[in-house]
């Protein structure tokens, strides 16, 4: 299992009503197909071996027989392939017919899963022709083309890569279905066999449905429905096969297409390993579930090919998808911040709070959050006091933006000089105002912190920290200068989010003067501006050039946090996600400066002020990461090195 990934497909076959051989022949094509792109396993629709709308010819003992003849022929066929494939069939056992999922894999029938729960209303009417898996509780074991083979809906089929379970149709449908039983034994992907019929709005009401169960097992789920050539007596089969990961879909079919179909996608059963470890109400249902029944199958391990992802790897994992759900997400995560905020004031009773205002993104987008958070407390704007404290690197375009934007915006505007106070301190503490080092850096983040504090002591404010979480990670913040605050707004926010906040707020929620600031400030290179301009007076000190580009690390941070993912396949991630921006040797160079940050700067996050979660990941050592400051990066260090 190569970084975790499972290749697999979802099938929808041509059929033909009551043609055994023809379905047979169709199948066969699929997992030929299935095959040479490196899938793993795949499945086939509802009793795609005979049709699912065969309706009474199910009671002809002809079309029995040529069903099972026909997955002979596929077993025959198939039995010099690694691929595993779950084929849809009626299968006698005992004196009962079910409606079945035939497992087989080089010839050989692994296990058969019977549907549990059998719709009988409205256009369906299985109980007709067929028994549940319930007449049965305890396992069989049935003879199928002169193989013995375990039946049951009881089964775990495992092998090296994954464990998975199988229900059919109607199964999730029900208010427990058996996949969240199967997701609670072991089963990381569940696979459905169905024969979904259309209406109006049923397709929509489906996804939901799949996404859910999927979230809610946090597993895999690959559904693949009868499509064209089912009988359109009474209903219409639209070929549905969707591929959904924790409640995300990766990949979906045409609808109503004429042609046969094969979904392919790539399910990474190590993220969902993870996410179940952390995830302590999975661990708890588990043992509230307890041992049960259960049989696992060994399934031969199917070789590894050359791993090429079909699934999209989204290069900025905190920023959501364009037009009309990223203005719904950058709303919500505004709102949140809002929300946070105004509670701290409301708490507090304090109506003024004062910001550091550079000129730059994150100074912007607290000054943003605070003036909505007193708009919607009906406090005047006027409590909001902005102050730019210039020093030896600020600019003029800097400079300008800070105070044109203050000034546009309708608060306070102060500014107080850094320049002779620091001049004064490298004076008392013997530095050289010539020696551009921490020292003479750090001096000049901890005098603007001493201003604001005291300032906010002064007028009886709260003190509301700019910095964001990619700095928090990188640990690029002065220890008790920028690094401190009363209340962070932008705690949780990881920087390639912010440039996305602060364009939606100019594009949504302010003046044209306001809006015109707001652009140039989106424009302009991130930096402290603790070194001075260059000739030109343009910006010298580039952040990107000395902890490196913003998004790789945002993207290094969030699948370090979110799903533990080692460096090892972070790295193949990022190489596949920026392909063409970076080159790998890029790619490492950042990866490892990111791990070797990231553990010597705990310390400074241990004693973060305030500030509410946003997303998914966050670095408050009160909530989502407890992490001892001086613990090793060695391991994480020496796989970079070995990339």
């Amino acid at each position: 299992m190569k970084y975790g990934f499972v290749k697999v497909a979802a099938a929808v076959p041509l059929v033909k009503v009551a043609d055994c051989q023809y379905n047979a022949e169709q199948a066969e094509s699929l997992i030929a197909r299935a095959e040479g792109s490196g899938v793993q396993v795949i499945v086939f629709p509802e009793l795609n071996l005979t049709g699912y709308s065969c309706g009474d010819l199910f009671g002809q003992a002809l079309l029995l027989e040529q069903a099972e003849m026909a997955l002979m022929r596929v077993l025959n066929n198939t039995r010099q392939l690694d691929i595993i494939s779950i084929m849809g069939m009626p299968v006698r056992v005992e004196s009962v017919l079910m409606n079945c999922a035939v497992v087989i894999q080089k010839g050989k029938i692994l296990g058969i899963v019977p549907k549990t729960y059998l719709p009988n209303y409205k256009e369906f009417y299985e109980h007709r022709w067929f028994a549940s898996a319930f007449t049965y509780p305890d396992e069989k074991v049935v003879r199928l083309c002169g193989q013995l083979a375990p039946v049951g809906a009881n089964l775990l089929f495992e092998s090296s890569e994954m464990r998975f379970g199988i229900e059919l149709c109607e199964d999730v449908w029900a208010p427990v279905p058996p996949s969240s039983a199967l997701a609670l034994k072991g089963a990381e992907i569940i696979f459905n066999l169905s024969a979904d019929t259309e209406n109006i709005s049923k397709h929509q009401y489906l996804r939901s449905l799949l996404a859910q169960q999927s979230a809610r097992c946090l597993s895999g789920y690959v559904f693949a429905s009868s499509g064209f050539g089912e009988s359109t007596t009474d209903v219409v089969f639209a070929g549905n096969a969707l591929i959904y990961e924790n409640g995300t879909l990766l990949a979906a079919s045409e609808r109503f297409s004429f042609d046969k179909q094969l979904v392919i996608s790539e399910i990474d059963v190590e993220r969902l390993r993870s996410e179940r470890l952390v995830n302590t109400t999975f661990a708890s249902s588990v043992r509230q579930a307890g041992a049960g029944t259960l049989k696992v199958i060994q399934t031969e391990r199917v070789p590894e090919k050359e791993l090429s992802l079909t699934r999209k790897i989204e290069p900025h994992p905190f920023v959501p998808a364009g037009g009309k759900l990223l203005d719904e997400r950058c709303e919500e995560i505004f709102s949140i911040q809002v929300a946070g905020l105004a509670k701290r004031l409301v708490h507090t009773g304090c109506k003024t709070v004062v910001v550091g205002i550079s000129g730059g993104l994150d100074s912007t987008l607290a000054l943003l959050v605070c003036v909505k958070t007193f708009d919607k407390l009906g406090l005047s704007r006027k409590g909001i006091v902005g102050i730019t404290m210039p020093g030896f690197g600020t600019t003029g375009r800097t400079h300008r933006n800070a105070v044109e934007l203050m000034r546009s915006l309708g608060v306070t505007s102060r500014e107080i000089s850094i320049r002779e106070a620091c001049l004064q301190h490298f004076e008392d503490i013997g530095q050289d105002a010539d020696v551009h080092d921490v020292t003479y850096e750090n001096s000049q983040a901890r005098e603007r912190t001493q201003i604001l504090m005291d300032y906010a002591n002064k007028i009886g404010g709260l003190v509301i920290g700019t910095g964001d979480l990619s700095e928090l990670a990188l640990g690029w913040a002065t220890y008790n200068g920028d690094h401190m605050s009363m209340y962070g707004v932008n705690a949780s926010i990881p920087k390639t989010l912010v440039r996305y906040l602060v364009n939606w707020v100019a594009e949504t929620g302010v003046d044209a003067d306001s809006q015109t600031t707001l652009l140039d400030i989106i424009d302009t290179p991130i930096s402290p501006e603790l070194i001075p301009a260059d000739e030109n007076g343009n910006i010298k000190q580039k952040t990107e050039d000395l902890v490196g580009p913003y998004e790789l690390h945002d993207f290094f941070l969030y699948y370090f946090l979110r799903f533990g993912f080692r460096p090892e396949k972070i790295y193949y991630l990022t190489c596949l996600a920026f392909r063409g921006n970076y080159d790998d040797a890029t790619i490492k160079k950042w990866l490892a400066n990111f791990f070797r940050r990231f553990f010597s700067q705990q310390f400074k996050r241990s004693c973060l002020p305030d500030g509410p979660k946003v997303g998914s990941v966050s670095l408050s050592p009160r909530g989502d990461w407890r992490m001892p400051s001086d613990a090793s990066a060695a391991l994480w260090l020496q796989e970079c090195e070995g990339l």
